[in-house]
């Protein structure tokens, strides 16, 4: 098998799940955001903390003197986020489920998952946090409500135009008192799972050091939520009789207009089109199972012919604007509920690669970690 394309579950961490304060840097507003920050991110690596040094001197950087966990509050595709971001404690590892506190809901690619770490590494740095969603304890929401309410250290609107405030959380009692509160907490890992595993790599070739920890971001999704979305596949290199005729075992191909195949698509529902023909395919979904792990482990396997490759798009229209001329299906997903994300991953399963989208993440730039500030 190609190493490359293999697909394993990262580790899992031991708790107690814990946050803890870093010296944060921030770009200045007018760059955070900005897709040419990130040639001060670009090869050779081990420059990366030399040219934001530079960047310190111009002003373009600014770095907190003291320690801190961070509530970061962002507002971006008409939403607003809020989540503590710290330094995530890595340094054991879970022997049991009843001992894991950070949950992947996707598998990685060892090979990129390295590279990561080699990145990383080299820069000395973690650019941008990981990010985790938990349904938080009301506590924690009480007492994040009187950091609030004391008025945000940092507030600016980036270079896209989001508003952001940040608070730098220092005071030891305030401190001891949210460690205590989340030290319980079980995380969802929402985005960055190849960032995870890297995290895991240097923590592994360095115990003892910073890397025992990584950059994270956790919010409560009953707090402010994030939007759970969709992501839609084009089955390169197939055609819709052939899904129709695998997908007889796992369900009930109903061919429809374009309008009312998309009016129909819901958790066990998904639509299908060459681009001519549409239908809908209403899946018997087991309990617990969500449609997307029924079409990676059942409907597309049986395929006669496997597709050349599978892609995947975020929205319907690029969906349909990827049909390939000589031949492809597109599949419209369903998005996921945060629930059934959450039972999936408790009961020791994986969902299939590019399966959710939660959105929307924090800017790059708004808060990073240097490895040689601790």
């Amino acid at each position: 098998m190609d190493s490359s394309r293999a697909v394993v579950t990262p580790p899992y961490v031991a708790g107690p799940f814990r946050l803890d304060p870093f010296r944060a840097l921030m770009l200045s507003p007018s760059r955070v955001g900005d897709p040419a920050s990130a040639r001060a991110f670009a090869r050779p690596y081990r420059n990366v903390a030399r040219r934001l040094e530079r960047w310190e001197q111009q002003g373009h950087v600014n770095r907190d003197p003291e320690p801190a966990v961070y509530l970061h509050e962002y507002a971006a595709m008409g939403m607003t986020v809020r989540g503590l971001v710290g330094a995530l404690n890595l340094s054991s590892r879970a022997d049991q489920p009843a001992e894991r506190v950070v949950y992947p809901h996707e598998g990685i690619h060892p090979v990129q998952a390295a590279e990561l770490a080699d990145r990383m590494t080299e820069m000395g740095m973690n650019p941008a946090p990981i990010l985790l969603v938990h349904r938080g304890p009301a506590p924690v929401r009480e007492l994040l409500g009187s950091v609030i309410a004391r008025g945000a250290d940092h507030e600016f609107d980036d270079r896209n135009g989001e508003h952001h405030r940040i608070w730098a959380i220092r005071d030891p009692e305030t401190c001891t008192d949210l460690a205590g509160l989340l030290a319980g907490s079980r995380a969802l890992l929402a985005d960055g799972h190849h960032r995870y595993a890297a995290y895991l790599r240097m923590q592994e070739a360095s115990p003892g050091t910073a890397a025992d920890r990584g950059l994270a971001m956790l919010v409560d999704q009953d707090d402010t939520p994030l939007f759970l979305g969709a992501i839609h596949r084009v089955l390169v290199g197939t055609t819709l009789e052939a899904v129709h005729k695998a997908a007889t075992s796992f369900g009930v191909f109903t061919a429809r207009s374009p309008a009312d195949a998309v009016a129909a698509l819901a958790p066990g529902t998904l639509v299908v089109t060459d681009g001519t023909e549409w239908a809908t395919l209403t899946l018997d979904l087991p309990t617990g199972t969500a449609a997307v792990e029924v079409l990676h482990d059942s409907v597309v396997p049986a395929l006669e012919k496997q597709p050349a490759r599978v892609d995947h798009h975020h929205s319907v229209d690029d969906t349909l604007a990827h049909l390939p001329p000589s031949g492809g299906v597109a599949v419209l997903m369903p998005a996921i509920e945060f629930d059934t994300v959450q039972r999936i991953v408790g009961g020791d399963r994986l969902l299939p690669e590019k399966a959710t989208s939660f959105q929307p993440k924090p800017s790059m730039g708004a808060l990073m970690r240097s490895l040689r500030d601790e």
